[in-house]
């Protein structure tokens, strides 16, 4: 990782411009991966089982609003794809350089996951593979590749196709090892016997996020749902595509709002057929997910660029949001290390083993009698924690390059 003490000069004309070419970074965009951002660490940290429904993950099928921070994460990722890659380009940087520069950053994003997966003691005989920012990494780099070196629209949408209806096959037409078709001789979708948890257990014996016996295994961010996954970031490539078009902001927010309902609507009526289901990360959830995505975009988008939210009086309404994901892959790393290093801390409190989080559970939280509330007190003061990060590292203009 390589750090920078110049600050984005793309992001000040947007604060200062609103009629700034579409080849400049979208304040609006910024302000939405620090929310995205925000909200990831506080659904990773929400106080545990007394947490309220939507700050935890639909058990199966079904959806909560935590199981849209992730896809809005690689959403953003694939809408910076487009900036950053046309930025690069206009600069004279070669396709070559561009190339080697996505490799390396996707490894290095990959390995960073392999970091957060074992820390701080990396047990190796139960050590996982796959998560967050390798799925990240994944998207980044087969997305990333392919835009560089094919930048037509209609081939991103057939991609997106194709992601789509050939995972659909894959879930539900495709036999299940030892167990049989999916709908016929076991559930559509079940917990265990699917072709993705199947695939995993194969690979990865042992090695996966969710360990119920020696056979039923499975892993959320499994190998086989890394191909709808590129689905959830070629909609986000789509949607830079559009916000970098020479249309007017208003005829881009109001294209912004169309393609929202337009997932929304296919995405739910698919699921009549194919359920929404965030650890498999089906066809549907793709659509759905990414309509909410592009709600909140449009949202932002209006907000900011039409409405000038972040100038003057109204800065204070989208700074807090610039802070946290100035530095998002940074930020994301603290607040998954940050456990394990607590935990590492321990103290006698009353005479009993304690570590700084127990001690602030029980002479803080403690007071607060609903344990939803209670919940949701810890998880704000979890992001608090590592807003200071972000924040030193925004007022020193050091932006981390991974």
């Amino acid at each position: 990782m390589a750090t920078t003490r110049t600050l984005d000069s793309a992001a000040a004309a947007a604060s200062t411009s609103p009629t700034r070419s579409s080849s400049l970074r979208l304040l609006s965009l910024d302000v939405l991966r620090g929310v995205t951002i925000c909200f990831m660490i506080m659904v990773n940290n929400n106080g545990g089982s007394g947490s309220w429904w939507f700050m935890n993950h639909a058990e199966w099928n079904g959806l909560t609003p935590t199981d849209l921070v992730f896809p809005t994460f690689l959403f953003v990722v694939g809408i910076s794809i487009v900036f950053s890659t046309e930025s690069r380009l206009s600069r004279g940087e070669s396709r070559a350089r561009l190339a080697r520069h996505t490799i390396q950053r996707a490894a290095t994003i990959f390995l960073l996951g392999l970091v957060v997966n074992g820390f701080p003691y990396f047990h190796l005989e139960h050590y996982r593979v796959y998560g967050v920012l390798q799925r990240i990494a994944i998207c980044y780099l087969i997305v990333g590749l392919f835009y560089l070196y094919d930048r037509r629209p209609w081939t991103k949408a057939a991609l997106l196709a194709a992601c789509l209806l050939g995972y659909w096959i894959l879930v539900q037409w495709v036999p299940v090892p030892g167990a049989g078709m999916p709908g016929k001789d076991v559930p559509l979708l079940d917990k265990n016997e699917n072709i993705v948890a199947w695939l995993d257990r194969q690979l990865m014996p042992g090695h996966l996020y969710e360990e119920w016996t020696t056979h039923n295994t499975r892993d959320p961010e499994g190998l086989l749902s890394d191909i709808p996954s590129l689905g959830t970031a070629l909609i986000g490539l789509l949607a830079g595509l559009w916000l970098r078009s020479q249309r007017t902001l208003r005829q881009k927010a109001q294209g912004l709002a169309i393609a929202c309902v337009s997932c929304l609507a296919l995405g739910y009526l698919w699921s009549l057929w194919l359920p929404l289901n965030k650890k498999m990360w089906t066809s549907s959830y793709v659509l759905v997910a990414a309509g909410y995505s592009l709600l909140v975009l449009t949202l932002s988008f209006a907000a900011v660029e039409l409405l000038g939210w972040g100038k003057g009086k109204s800065d204070w309404l989208v700074r807090p949001w610039l802070i946290f994901g100035s530095n998002a892959i940074v930020i994301y790393m603290f607040s998954e290390l940050l456990p394990g290093i607590l935990g590492m801390i321990r103290f006698s409190d009353g005479g009993h083993p304690s570590g700084p989080e127990a001690w602030y559970s029980h002479h803080v939280l403690a007071g607060i009698p609903n344990p939803g509330l209670a919940a949701f007190g810890y998880s704000v003061s979890y992001a608090a924690v590592c807003f200071l990060p972000a924040w030193i590292l925004y007022r020193k203009k050091i932006f981390v390059k991974v």
